[in-house]
């Protein structure tokens, strides 16, 4: 038995599976303090599915609860942001292209210091431990507890930061430490915001993760704990208190997961409407399309593992204004079932639009009788156009494409959308996101640049591949299920000494244990 648990904004989402069957799923409104809707959700979930806790495998959660913080600009540390490399690096300090007001959250703390390699592993210049002392001093004096260190090609050679991590650890035991080369890809300054996102969160993971761990607890559930990834896989819990960046896009992914297995499509179009948002995304082979390019996390460009998702303001909850017709972005959130017109409320929402086209069965359709035929229309014709203007963009290829609608939300959906061959939506559709983060896999990943001068291309690439392979045996795949996913190879143009780019990512299923 596995627990697959999604926190979102609105709702969390909870259901029990028994292999590939589902057991029983719960929705309950999401709460202030988090762990109050885990706590009756799983509650609800152990009723339904009278599932002994002992038969329990294990718990996946997926949140959007980091992603919240940051956007909201609340419950953020302060963080050091140290970068290795001078002489060179010093034109763009840390954080220069972040959103003003969240670069004042973080107190725009930004240290430069020698150190860093080239792109084939070569010293840029030597670490100097004098120098990260007397930084190190000056983060404590300033109350600093968190860091994020970022040196010049660390993807490619470690070392600088393993360095310096050693030395300020010396002047500073109790700060929490995010290495740059552990979270982010090639391209210092995305890798180094998303360093400091990692960094500027710790203290959220930590009080949340601990939250979860408390409400399973009372509701009797003593299984392992896992948190699903960007990229669609698990990690466990104590990992992400120390990696929270890896969940920042987890929701969106859950959902695409989930629409695979409940539909087994491995190439189509997703698209996940919810209580605040919609999500829509590609699968590739069964998982989300990775992004190619860097992506903003809350304004900030990052570029670590992430899905290539684009969200808009629609959702069951949004607000739906006349004179002239707008919907979305503001919305009703967890809040929909007491300040919609159906429900008794004095909100105009989407669901209350889907109600009165004919479209949802929810609440009672009586209280929007009286809602002009023309609005009704108008407005029910925006969210489908809206829709189809987010598949398009997402669309791999301008040929008609399957889509499978899922969400809570879906309902806001009843008539053909252009563009598409045909709409799936499959059972449990509402829950999709707990379901994909039920049936996560674990994975391992390696992205370097590699010197083809100096060595052969295929001992490179076995080199990565069985990298990769232990990265995935290590997080918890079973070592006999682990297979390997993507293979990348790109040369680097404009580079000596025939560099090349590798990227190789490894998945299994979850080890007993």
């Amino acid at each position: 038995m596995r627990m697959g648990i999604d926190v979102g904004g609105t709702n969390t989402d909870a259901v029990m599976m028994d292999g590939a069957d589902v057991v029983a799923t719960v929705k309950v409104p999401t709460t202030a303090d988090v762990s109050g809707g885990v706590l009756e959700a799983v509650s609800r979930l152990l009723e339904r599915a009278r599932v002994p806790v002992g038969q329990i495998r294990g718990v996946m959660l997926g949140t959007t609860h980091f992603t919240n913080a940051l956007v909201e600009r609340r419950r953020l540390q302060e963080v050091a942001a140290v970068r290795l490399g001078l002489p060179a690096t010093a034109a763009l300090p840390p954080m220069v292209d972040w959103p003003c007001d969240l670069r004042r959250a973080l107190g725009d703390h930004g240290f430069l210091a020698h150190g860093g390699h080239e792109f084939d592993g070569r010293r840029l210049s030597p670490v100097e431990a004098g120098e990260l002392r007397r930084i190190a001093r000056e983060i404590g004096r300033r109350g600093l507890r968190s860091v994020a260190i970022a040196s010049v090609f660390s993807p490619v050679n470690p070392e600088a930061e393993l360095e310096a991590a050693a030395i300020l650890r010396e002047v500073l035991p109790d700060a929490s430490l995010s290495l740059s080369h552990e979270i982010g890809r090639m391209g210092l300054l995305e890798r180094e915001n998303a360093a400091i996102l990692n960094a500027c969160l710790k203290d959220v993971s930590t009080t949340t993760i601990r939250a979860f761990h408390d409400a399973l607890a009372r509701a009797g559930v003593l299984a392992p704990l896992y948190l699903t990834q960007n990229d669609g896989t698990l990690m466990s819990s104590d990992r992400a208190e120390r990696y929270p960046a890896f969940t920042l896009c987890s929701g969106p992914t859950n959902s695409m997961r989930g629409a695979a297995f409940l539909t087994g499509l491995t190439d189509a179009m997703v698209v996940d409407i919810g209580g605040t948002t919609t999500d829509v995304g590609a699968l590739r082979r069964g998982l989300p399309r990775e992004a190619s390019m860097t992506l903003r996390v809350a304004g900030v460009r990052c570029n670590f593992r992430m899905p290539d998702v684009l969200s808009i303001g629609l959702g069951g909850g949004s607000h739906v204004l006349d004179g002239p017709l707008r919907i979305g972005a503001r919305s009703a959130g967890h809040e929909l079932t007491q300040r919609a017109l159906v429900f008794g409320g004095d909100t105009l929402t989407a669901t209350d639009i889907a109600v009165a086209a004919g479209c949802a069965v929810i609440g009672d359709r009586a209280k929007v009788a009286h809602l002009p035929d023309e609005l009704v229309a108008r407005a029910a014709l925006r969210i489908h156009e809206m829709v189809e203007a987010a598949i398009d963009r997402g669309k791999p290829a301008a040929a008609d494409i399957p889509v499978v609608l899922v969400g809570g939300g879906s309902s806001l959906i009843c008539r053909p959308l252009q563009g598409t061959s045909e709409i799936i939506r499959p059972q449990h559709a509402e829950v999709a996101n707990a379901v994909g983060a039920a049936i996560a896999h674990v994975s391992g990943e390696v992205d370097r640049v590699v010197n083809l001068e100096s060595r052969s291309r295929d001992d490179a690439l076995a080199e990565a591949q069985a990298e990769a392979i232990a990265k995935a045996s290590a997080a918890g795949a079973d070592p006999a299920s682990i297979h390997l996913l993507d293979i990348e190879e790109v040369p680097l143009a404009y580079l000596p000494s025939s560099a090349t780019r590798i990227r190789v990512k490894a998945i299994g299923d979850l080890r007993n244990g």
